[in-house]
């Protein structure tokens, strides 16, 4: 029922009242009884195409059509806003496409007036079903507890509560060894990087000590040919130097030398007076036998 034909309904009656204290006519109560006999049939209508809506609704969601069920439990809540049977329903159907976000906000909007604890109790539990299908243990845990506190008796909200508390043990233990495992990644990571580094930096070394060390041999190399360079010019300067020095003798030995040639000189002039002797006196000979 909407909000206008009970407004038409309402009207309908307080019609009746006020013509029934001032006395009108029995024509008139006869119209009056007609024209609210026609708003007790148009709520009588309006209430059957709610219940035609939900029953529609109702198999489509049985048949696991969920968004067509969702369409019909709104036809049904347009005839009857505030019909509890529609809008439950279109949050199970909400909750079944996985909308939760959505589900969770029309069972809150119900449980929000709702008096009746069995009722209540069972929001409560689909609420802490949409919280759990999101993973959300710590909320899920704290909605099953209210759900039972209206319903100690729920079996299905005792399951779920030990449910989520067991989900989010794991959960922390998968956090736990996830932490420790990014943990060990990134120890691992950086033990890597810092090989890396000292590798790197192994590698630099090595090649400035070999830059060092080729700069060095080339130094020594330079510097070796250099001497040698110097050693050659220096006995260049000195073969320079000796060659004029063979010509050149000590007084002593030039005194020897002279002397020694004075002496062939002198055996040379014995001989040769020897020599002129000799033929003197082969010719002497010579003349002493002519005679």
């Amino acid at each position: 029922m909407n909000v206008l034909t009970i407004n038409n309904y309402l009207f309908c009656i307080n019609s009746g009242y006020i013509v029934a204290n001032k006395k009108i006519n029995t024509m008139k109560r006869y119209i009056i009884l007609a024209l609210s006999l026609v708003c007790l049939f148009s709520l009588e209508v309006s209430a059957q195409k709610e219940r035609k809506f939900i029953r529609e609704g109702n198999d489509l969601f049985k048949g696991n059509k969920y968004e067509n069920s969702e369409v019909e439990y709104r036809k049904a809540l347009n005839k009857k806003n505030n019909s509890y049977e529609a809008a439950f329903n279109l949050g199970d159907a909400l909750y079944k496409q996985k909308k939760y976000k959505e589900a969770y906000e029309q069972f809150e909007n119900l449980a929000k007036v709702e008096q009746d604890p069995n009722k209540l109790s069972q929001l409560l539990y689909n609420m802490g079903n949409t919280m759990l299908e999101q993973k959300k243990f710590d909320e899920s845990i704290q909605l099953y507890k209210q759900s039972l506190r209206f319903n100690p008796k729920s079996a299905a909200a005792k399951y779920n509560l030990e449910y989520a508390r067991r989900q989010k043990k794991q959960q922390q233990k998968q956090n736990k060894n996830q932490k420790n495992k990014d943990k060990n990644k990134k120890d691992d990571k950086k033990n890597k990087d810092q090989k890396n580094k000292d590798k790197q930096d192994k590698q630099n070394k090595d090649k400035q000590d070999k830059k060092k060390q080729d700069k060095q041999n080339k130094d020594k190399q330079n510097q070796q040919k250099k001497e040698k360079d110097k050693q050659q010019q220096n006995g260049d300067k000195d073969k320079q130097k000796q060659q004029p020095q063979k010509n050149k003798i000590s007084k002593q030995d030039a005194q020897r030398l002279l002397k020694a040639l004075q002496n062939d000189e002198k055996k040379v002039q014995q001989k040769v007076q020897k020599a002129k002797a000799k033929a003197l006196k082969a010719k002497r000979r010579r003349i002493n036998k002519d005679w």
